[in-house]
């Protein structure tokens, strides 16, 4: 992708943010979202240009990442994106804040980006962001829990958090069932991904949910995936096979079956790891991972297990190695060195 001008209805000479972003829509979004608008904020305000690919450098994205937060925002109706007849992205407009104007400028730079006419946006006043919650009533609060899905949800939710929900905890819940169309499957699984590491606060609880929303996270399976897709410790794994960059699905399966179906820590994964980047310098999944299918089979659970199994091969190896050399083959005698001189001398 080229570069793209930034342009909005009303330029001013300074990084502005507005109050209603920080009020409405900030809470909503999640970190790359809110990095991306802000460095778009400063581009546009600097008259710089910029691309998809020089904002995944600055902030160590990938670009599908950062077309996801535009898109996002492009929803959010705090943006408009402006394509070429090929589907690239060739600029991006900043929405004003006020009313709408009745046609879109031309960008500040037109002469090195082409620019495609973008019809009239609805006045950001009348929207509410996509992820806004509503202030449920105590009724509405009552007709969730009496619900027997809904009530086996909660019941679920307060054993994860070992705790009473409040009436709070109980509208966070009621939204992400709601608003965001979690099954009841889904919210269990996230509920429990949180407390997993160590977050039972709601309110994380509820950021969560919005970032697997945005992403069109629909089922346990999906979020799963993205969990383990972005582990530090995955990136880890591929960095100890000298990988670099974002795995791939068939990566990320290898990478969770050694830790979830086999059950290994990171220390048993790095050893098969070492060996592998020793052994071969191609298809290096495959080969660490019948590395560690074979020391799943023979029951390695830690690091130290490993051992024993390299002493019981090297043993194995010397046995076979003397049973195949022709030399040995020959009964061997026994002779005493003592009398053999005697011998030699008396003669």
């Amino acid at each position: 992708m080229g570069l793209l001008t930034i342009y909005q209805d009303n330029y001013t000479d300074s990084t502005v943010i507005s109050n209603r972003f920080i009020d409405e829509y900030m809470l909503a979004a999640n970190d790359a979202q809110l990095k991306i608008y802000l460095y778009l904020i400063r581009m546009m305000s600097a008259r710089l240009s910029t691309s998809i690919c020089d904002i995944a450098d600055t902030f160590n994205y990938t670009e599908k990442d950062v077309m996801r937060a535009l898109k996002y925002w492009e929803k959010n109706r705090l943006l408009t994106l402006d394509y070429d007849d090929n589907k690239n992205v060739i600029g991006i407009h900043l929405m004003d804040f006020g009313a709408a104007p009745a046609a879109v400028p031309a960008p500040a730079q037109i002469a090195p980006v082409p620019s495609v006419t973008i019809p009239p946006a609805a006045p950001l006043a009348s929207i509410v962001p996509i992820a806004s919650k509503p202030n449920y009533t105590l009724d509405e609060l009552k007709a969730f829990k009496s619900n027997e899905a809904s009530s086996r949800l909660l019941f679920v939710a307060e054993q994860y958090l070992k705790k009473t929900l409040s009436a709070n905890d109980v509208r966070t819940i009621l939204f992400i069932s709601d608003k965001l169309g979690f099954s009841e499957d889904l919210i269990d699984y996230l509920i429990q991904y949180c407390v997993d590491r160590g977050k039972k606060d709601l309110r994380y609880i509820e950021k969560v949910a919005l970032s697997w929303a945005d992403q069109g996270i629909t089922t346990p399976k999906q979020a799963a995936r993205l969990a383990v897709k972005y582990e530090k410790s995955v990136y880890e794994i591929m960095k100890a096979l000298g990988k670099n960059g974002t795995p791939t699905e068939t990566e990320v399966s290898y990478i969770n079956r050694w830790k979830k179906d086999y059950g290994f820590g990171t220390d048993v994964i790095f050893t098969a790891c070492e060996r592998t980047v020793l052994a071969t310098d191609h298809h290096r999944f495959e080969y660490a991972d019948s590395i560690l299918a074979s020391w799943y089979k023979a029951g390695v659970h830690h690091k130290s297990d490993i051992q024993p199994l390299d002493d019981d091969y090297r043993k194995g190896r010397t046995a076979r190695t003397i049973a195949g050399n022709k030399f040995n083959q020959f009964k061997q005698n026994d002779y005493d060195f003592d009398v053999l001189e005697q011998e030699i001398l008396s003669n």
